[in-house]
């Protein structure tokens, strides 16, 4: 493909701290990659911990769809840059599944040790998002049936484990949650292709035995 002049920069540009501006990073995930995307709520800006959604109870403030709701992510880069003109601190929030990637997450204690058991074995692995608290693997897209499957053949599967499938959302860096910061924790590499992501199959054993080798499922958060 031709590249365009100054294109590549605009989407690679970053800020005077080093950072990738967000409006850059929804740019790259979309127009470049093909992952659909959308703003994610804000956080309370009196009490940044908090989300700015009506529900004081949210799980995962300010790393959710709300408005606009997740059946707007987009490719289209001029949305995506209307978006973030406008909201240019808004969290990124990946809509999985389709053609873009699914994920696992686990909490980022176990995700560490699974992460180690996978380089260990071999398995060769894509892009990893991280918060302080869970860690996300990113897959390929796959079928319900294909996990009910994977996961049936399981004897225990920890209740802190979570899967971003079909009808799902992510949190994407460089975005600012109530969490805290997302970041790389395997970042992608540099290229203009989307990132290559493993199939499921290939992290699941590894992501539950993480979670219950010590014999206790690790805290859901």
């Amino acid at each position: 493909m031709r590249e365009i002049p100054g294109r590549r920069r605009r989407l690679l540009s970053r800020r005077g701290d080093g950072r990738t501006e967000p409006i850059d990073a929804a740019l790259t995930f979309a127009a470049r990659w093909q992952w659909p995307v959308l703003p994610g709520v804000a956080r309370d800006p009196g009490r940044p911990a908090r989300c700015g959604c009506p529900d004081p109870e949210c799980t995962v403030p300010g790393a959710h769809p709300f408005d606009p709701g997740l059946l707007a992510a987009t490719t289209d880069a001029r949305m995506v840059r209307w978006w973030w003109t406008n909201r240019p601190t808004a969290p990124i929030v990946l809509a999985t599944g389709g053609k873009a990637p699914c994920a696992v997450s686990l909490p980022a204690l176990a995700a560490a040790r699974a992460l180690r058991a996978l380089d260990h074995a071999g398995v060769r692995l894509g892009p990893v998002v991280a918060s302080p608290a869970r860690w996300s693997i990113l897959v390929r897209p796959y079928s319900m049936e294909q996990l009910g499957e994977l996961l049936y053949a399981k004897d225990f599967v920890p209740g802190s484990l979570r899967f971003h499938g079909e009808g799902g959302y992510l949190a994407l860096p460089p975005s600012e949650t109530g969490a805290g910061p997302i970041r790389w924790e395997r970042a992608p590499l540099p290229g203009s292709a989307s990132p290559w992501v493993p199939d499921v199959e290939a992290v699941v054993d590894a992501v539950v035995d993480a979670l219950t080798r010590k014999g206790v499922s690790a805290p859901e958060l």
